[in-house]
């Protein structure tokens, strides 16, 4: 289990990608997008130079970590020799469907398929493959690098000796493996996007403002961080899809997105990445950005 493929170079990826190629494990990161690449690239470097300044890490294990991640534009050639695959796309069920669907043909039988979703059912992306029992969910925390949990997923038909595996390997990580069934939104987002959905809708009710609900979390809740902010920081469209993998999955109303949610990730207000969301990112500033007209 020395080599690894990671697809997507998106914030997941890359942070999945820099954990693997820390602990020594050979990383070929993967996507469609040369520029995506290179910004994943750059946010590796990033984050091992703030390793580096906090003495967390040294220049040595900076230069090894980079010397172990290499990138392909060409899914058949990435994933040449791994051992395991982790793919880290887009929340998007017909995505992973095709990708499953290419790397069964591309992958030896004995390959693992993991996904890093974070809240699609891992038996219907193995439904996609021949190998069922080979298909798992690897469900890293963001920021990867620094989180610990790992939630392991089984499907309907993954095997023993696959879940075994994974969660050894996480362990090599230095990460913490649980062990989860497979049912939307698993265990963090099915208790988590409900919280922050309330909190949206407390904010649409016109309850209280932004820093106020994310004040009263913290200091009240010992949250480290505010909903509203965290929700900013997971991205409000990521949000969505998953409350809506949740109320497509289990038919409750209770999992139904809050409609000023909906209309942000409309209006393209989708929080950090996008330098907009219930906080301004511009410039890097950090102020309240609802106005009035998304309010009921």
């Amino acid at each position: 289990m020395k080599n690894i493929a990671v697809i997507g170079a998106g914030t997941m990826g890359n942070g999945i990608a820099h954990t693997f190629a820390q602990f020594d494990y050979k990383v070929n990161l993967i996507d469609l997008s040369e520029t995506s690449l290179e910004k994943g690239m750059a946010t590796v470097t990033k984050n091992l130079d703030r390793m580096v300044a906090k003495e967390k890490i040294s220049e040595a294990d900076k230069t090894r970590t980079l010397g172990n991640i290499s990138t392909f534009t060409k899914l058949e050639e990435g994933v040449k020799g791994a051992n395991l695959i982790v793919e880290a796309a887009t929340e998007n069920l017909d995505l992973k469907l095709k990708i499953f669907r290419d790397l069964d043909k591309f992958c030896p039988a004995e390959t693992i398929l993991a996904s890093n979703t974070s809240s699609i059912s891992i038996t219907q992306i193995a439904s996609a493959t021949s190998r069922p029992e080979k298909v798992i969910g690897m469900h890293f925390m963001n920021p990867v690098p620094i989180m610990k949990l790992v939630e392991i997923i089984k499907g309907y038909s993954t095997s023993e000796e696959t879940f075994k595996t994974v969660e050894e390997l996480s362990k090599k990580l230095s990460k913490v493996p649980v062990e989860v069934n497979d049912y939307p939104g698993f265990v963090a987002n099915r208790i988590l996007m409900p919280m922050i959905n309330e909190a949206v809708e407390t904010l649409y009710n016109g309850v209280a403002g932004v820093k106020e609900i994310d004040t009263v979390m913290m200091l009240g809740m010992a949250h480290p961080m505010g909903p509203l902010a965290l929700a900013d920081f997971i991205g409000l469209d990521v949000c969505l899809s998953i409350l809506n993998v949740m109320y497509d999955g289990f038919k409750n109303p209770k999992y139904a997105p809050c409609p000023l949610l909906v209309n942000m990730v409309m209006a393209g207000k989708l929080g950090a990445k996008s330098g907009e969301g219930f906080y301004d990112y511009s410039q890097n500033r950090k102020a309240e950005t609802i106005s009035s007209q998304f309010k009921k």
